[in-house]
């Protein structure tokens, strides 16, 4: 057997998402009638029975929605392992390109994780109500998100099933072309207008936040994944690793550096969600939850102090940028 497939770390996760998956499934067959036969004012024998139902089944949905959500740091976790057992990998961005089924994975599961999240939100909402309004909303977004829950179920077991533990891989300092000199960054962008667009980006989501412009607050955030991630690897990350060549969004999730990995890409996922989950709740359902614009705010800077607080004080430290 593949010697990745014996990894404690490979086994639990595999274990963990089938169990769930098989739950998922449960909830899937049973959400398909509900989306048939429904009917909140029919007075039937039938109805009272899919409603019964359905409170089980939503139940479900949000517990392995929930425990879904919590894999994700531990999917990261197991592959950031694996670079022991991966020829030329330093760290998990070795074994994430080990096959051609990673990357898709990873950008799978955090565009499920951001879905899931709006799942659980306008179930929230649905529950509040008298009419339970938004049943069916909920049961028809459920049942693409399965669709992708399969698809990331498939691409678990193929990328699993895939590493090699003869062949070598490239480490980070190939794959994020250091060693090549080009410029990695997209749209032309060098490392100044980077940081001016991250900043300018973390400014726009937290007034339009404020000032309830939804479809702005929205696109400012997606926008601001994005640029966050390349403003982390190619530059803040140096400062985490304290130096300029070292370039890699892995190696600052494992204990060298004290997990604080962890911290930054989590304050930045869970903060562009919040903001992008408060957004679409005030513009579609008109819910405008004080709480979840707190806390979008509240996580979005501290992503910011914690990135700019590793440059302040290695400059303070050293008195050099890098």
């Amino acid at each position: 057997m593949n010697e990745i497939l014996l990894n404690n770390e490979v086994i639990v996760y595999l274990l963990s998402e089938t169990v769930l998956y098989l739950l998922l499934f449960l909830a899937f067959l049973v959400t398909v009638g509900l989306v048939k036969k429904w009917n909140f004012d029919a007075f039937t024998t039938e109805q009272f029975t899919l409603e019964n139902r359905s409170y089980l089944v939503m139940t479900i949905i949000f517990f392995a929605i929930v425990l879904k959500i919590i894999l994700l740091p531990y999917f990261v976790y197991t592959i950031d392992t694996l670079s022991d057992l991966v020829p030329g990998a330093m760290c998990g961005a070795g074994v994430i390109k080990a096959n051609a089924y990673g990357n898709p994975l990873l950008a799978l599961k955090i565009a499920i994780l951001f879905l899931s999240g709006l799942w659980l939100s306008i179930n929230s909402i649905d529950l509040k109500a008298k009419r339970y309004p938004y049943l069916k909303l909920k049961s028809w977004f459920f049942l693409f998100i399965f669709v992708l829950l399969s698809a990331e179920f498939l691409l678990d077991i193929l990328y699993f099933t895939h590493i090699e533990t003869t062949n070598p891989v490239s480490c980070c300092s190939v794959i994020f072309g250091q060693t090549g000199g080009a410029n990695s960054l997209p749209f032309g962008l060098d490392i100044p207008k980077l940081l001016m667009l991250f900043y300018l980006l973390f400014a726009l989501i937290i007034l339009s936040l404020l000032s309830n412009l939804s479809f702005v607050s929205v696109a400012s955030s997606i926008l601001f994944v994005v640029v966050g991630y390349y403003a982390v690897v190619y530059f803040f990350g140096t400062y985490i690793y304290e130096l300029p060549t070292h370039k890699c969004p892995f190696c600052m999730l494992q204990d060298h550096y004290h997990y604080v990995g962890y911290a930054v890409w989590g304050l930045l996922l869970l903060g562009t969600f919040f903001a992008i989950d408060y957004a679409i709740m005030n513009a579609f359902f008109h819910t405008v939850s004080q709480t979840l614009k707190r806390i979008a705010i509240v996580l979005l800077t501290m992503f910011v102090l914690l990135c700019s607080g590793y440059v302040a004080i290695y400059y303070f430290k050293n008195g050099v940028w890098l």
